[in-house]
């Protein structure tokens, strides 16, 4: 049996400092993800998704270790979220007006044979009422702005403003792609003044074309 992964300590992604933007570069990964809209603490969809993701990604872990021999820590939840105003993360904040996209990360070695088995086994146990919109994709954002928030969601507000309005022009970056968050621990557990979240917006260079 090989080393159980833990791949909050093995990618620098998964790593940032509060109080401090970074500039990293993001390699391609390859999620689980299942998409939705409207504010998370209302919408029935988003609980949905987080119900339907979880079960997938811990049974793709237990499969890996049983059938695999390679053991890993699931990595965290994540989230692309995105509106057609952009203020409105960094402004008014009317999270009805959002789009998401939540996440977890695959490991390489786990091969589509592996996740259809376990879409299969999940299914048959009728707990996971979204399984059928999970999808299997690649995510490339490359060079990335990524900072550590520590509280709840809705004072994420300012830490946003400063990397958008603040640290990203002032370095010669424009934003590109949508915003990324990665909650480091389960938010579902976690009071949210102690919540530890990742947020990172993928930039390119102010003058490379689109």
């Amino acid at each position: 049996m090989s080393e159980r992964v833990d791949f909050k300590r093995a990618l620098p992604g998964y790593r940032a400092r509060r109080g401090r933007f970074d500039i990293i570069e993001i390699p391609d990964m390859r999620y689980l993800m299942i998409d939705g809209h409207g504010d998370p603490n209302t919408a029935p969809a988003f609980d949905e998704a987080v119900r339907s993701l979880y079960p997938m990604a811990y049974t793709l872990k237990f499969t890996s270790k049983r059938d695999l021999g390679r053991d890993y820590v699931v990595p965290p939840l994540e989230g692309l979220w995105w509106s057609d105003d952009m203020d409105t993360f960094t402004g008014e904040r009317d999270k009805s007006r959002w789009s998401w996209t939540l996440l977890s990360m695959v490991p390489g070695w786990i091969d589509d044979a592996v996740l259809t088995s376990v879409r299969d086994e999940v299914a048959a146990k009728d707990s996971a009422p979204r399984i059928d919109e999970i999808r299997l994709q690649t995510l490339s954002e490359g060079c990335c702005v990524q900072t550590l928030h520590v509280g709840s969601y809705d004072d994420e507000a300012p830490v946003l403003a400063q990397m958008h309005d603040a640290f990203i022009p002032a370095h010669g970056l424009r934003m590109t792609g949508v915003h990324h968050e990665i909650y480091l621990g389960d938010p579902r557990r976690t009071a949210p003044e102690r919540r530890r979240t990742i947020l990172r917006q993928p930039v390119r260079p102010s003058g490379e074309p689109v």
